[in-house]
């Protein structure tokens, strides 16, 4: 029987051919697999640079401002994470959407609008997002000595219009503080004072500061002055710049993205899960639309497993013994 074992053990020639090989099927070509190195999209909005979803991608300094869940986009800040709507690149411009705001059609509880510092700084809300802070005391800082932060009316449409068309604000109405200031240019006959204004005001100055209960957000595109309250697009259209970078724009012709160290935020091309450069990808390195090769196997791993195979001692010899 022990000869019988030991005529199984390979010999010099044989683990020579084994090895030969071995290292032949390892320098074959393997199928290229489409796993996203940075993802291009979540659910039906593109993501590109200067944003991100995964960490490492994009620009570092709008690092961890998108978020993804399994269908949804949202553009997280210090007060909530809002749903972005669409991302226009050519222009700029992301629109988003509280969920939790008041609207004309649904009053919901009171809270604030903020952004970081350095949010306020990149991607603040264009002028063209319009605040309306409602039911305001007598008292408000916007009904007196800050009066000048506020327009009378947005698109021909004052306050009074707001009030009476949405019946989530109509309850106002009743609640009239009494010796309010008729005359004032942010208040009407039947409704408590309210002011249209821009971030600015609502940046420096909380709803609790403005004494106001409750506000909502209204993208004015050109059209507010044919439509009624009820028929506005609620939302916040942010702007935002694109940083400049040569550096970026040299690594996507070569066929990388654009990201950069998780820990020195230093500006990276990636261009595979293996390889980055500082500036660009080698020729025939790139990963294009953002797919990568699927991993080797380790030339050790295959070595130690054809010896397991082919030992003496593995449990298929010894079983016939």
């Amino acid at each position: 029987m022990q000869s019988s074992v030991l005529s199984r053990v390979p010999t010099t020639t044989t683990v020579f051919h084994l090895l030969t090989l071995s290292l032949s099927l390892l320098l074959l070509p393997l199928p290229s697999l489409p796993l996203s190195l940075c993802r291009t999209s979540c659910g039906p909005i593109p993501v590109a640079y200067p944003f991100a979803v995964d960490d490492g991608c994009g620009s570092p300094s709008f690092r961890r401002m998108l978020s993804c869940n399994a269908s949804d986009l949202f553009f997280v800040t210090p007060s909530g994470a809002y749903k972005v709507q669409s991302i226009d690149y050519a222009k700029r411009k992301v629109v988003v959407f509280d969920p939790a705001m008041s609207t004309c059609s649904i009053l919901q509880p009171h809270h604030d609008f903020a952004l970081t510092d350095v949010q306020a700084a990149l991607i603040p809300p264009s002028d063209d997002t319009i605040f309306a802070v409602l039911n305001c005391s007598v008292d408000s800082p916007v009904a007196n000595h800050f009066k000048y932060l506020c327009s009378p009316d947005v698109g021909g449409h004052s306050c009074g219009e707001m009030y009476g068309a949405c019946a989530s604000f109509r309850i106002f109405r009743s609640a009239t503080p009494q010796g309010a200031n008729q005359s004032s240019p942010t208040s009407s006959p039947t409704s408590p004072p309210c002011c249209f204004t821009r971030y600015a005001t609502v940046r420096f100055m909380s709803m609790n500061m403005l004494d106001c209960t409750h506000y909502t957000t209204v993208i004015d595109s050109g059209g507010l002055e044919k439509t009624g309250p009820l028929d506005w697009t609620y939302g916040i259209e942010l702007t935002y710049a694109v940083p400049e970078s040569t550096a970026c724009d040299r690594c996507k012709r070569s066929g990388g993205a654009c990201g950069f160290d998780t820990e020195s935020e230093a500006m990276l091309c990636l261009c595979s899960p293996t390889l980055n450069a500082t500036v660009e990808c080698a020729a025939g390195a790139g990963i294009g639309s953002g797919e990568r090769l699927a991993p080797t196997l380790p030339f050790h791993t295959s070595l130690q497993t054809l010896s397991n195979l082919h030992s003496p001692e593995s449990p298929s010899h010894l079983d016939e013994q």
